[in-house]
């Protein structure tokens, strides 16, 4: 994969990052040479755990920082794993090889989808305010998040942010596995991955010292003071 730039050496690291900060300091210190400053480009985070991630990379960079609202549809039995994903803008994107393998009906399907539509309006309505989707015309959008699991929430995102008009998608990713990183990557121009784990089970906190989940108010209160890309270009 030529587009895929990577860290060898952090190939089968565990404890990688202190935390979703320090990780930022990471992805900031590969990118860098290539986007700091550059009036092109946006940092655009995928809540929840994408935004401390992104608000560092968006510092580090000097670059124009924004959300992209997308959510895994979730398994009716197991809330912590999901069988595709959704933009706040776009269409359903299903694992269908899972979707057969679970067995899940139609009516399943359609359900899990609206209640996710329904989440994804509670956030946009707690995270952006009144504030419009980003205008990303003719923009270089560096997405990032604090690591990719199957890849399908990113796929949903890359999907947004080509309808609101990027030219250029950069994935910024702190940890992958090598499997979701080949799933994603034609759908990029490039990739940028501190770490790209090899084979076995992957979890995205094993990368980090310190990891737990963030809560809808303790991410609202972080994009409470930040000055988001939107609001001061309307989509």
């Amino acid at each position: 994969m030529d587009n895929v730039h990577e860290q060898p050496e952090n190939r089968s690291r565990s404890g990688i990052f202190q935390d979703r900060d320090d990780a930022g300091d990471h992805l900031a210190r590969m990118l860098h040479p290539f986007f700091a400053g550059d009036q092109r480009s946006v940092v655009l985070a995928v809540p929840s755990g994408g935004v401390p991630v992104g608000l560092v990379l968006s510092r580090r960079l000097d670059l124009p920082f924004d959300i992209i609202l997308v959510r895994k549809v979730q398994i009716p039995w197991n809330t912590e794993a999901g069988f595709g994903a959704i933009g706040f803008r776009g269409e359903a994107l299903l694992n269908r090889q899972m979707v057969d393998s679970l067995g899940l009906s139609e009516e399943q399907i359609r359900e899990q989808i609206e209640k996710t539509r329904y989440e994804l309006e509670e956030r946009n309505s707690a995270f952006r305010g009144d504030n419009p989707p980003p205008d990303l015309t003719g923009k270089t959008a560096i997405l990032t998040d604090d690591g990719l699991a199957s890849g399908y929430t990113m796929l949903a995102a890359m999907q947004t942010v080509r309808e609101l008009g990027a030219s250029r998608i950069v994935l910024a990713l702190p940890t992958a596995p090598r499997r979701s990183v080949e799933h994603v990557a034609p759908s990029a121009d490039s990739v940028y991955a501190v770490q790209v784990k090899e084979g076995g089970p992957f979890a995205v906190a094993e990368a980090y010292r310190n990891w737990r989940d963030l809560s809808r108010d303790e991410v609202a209160k972080m994009l409470m003071d930040v000055p988001l890309f939107s609001s001061r270009h309307g989509a």
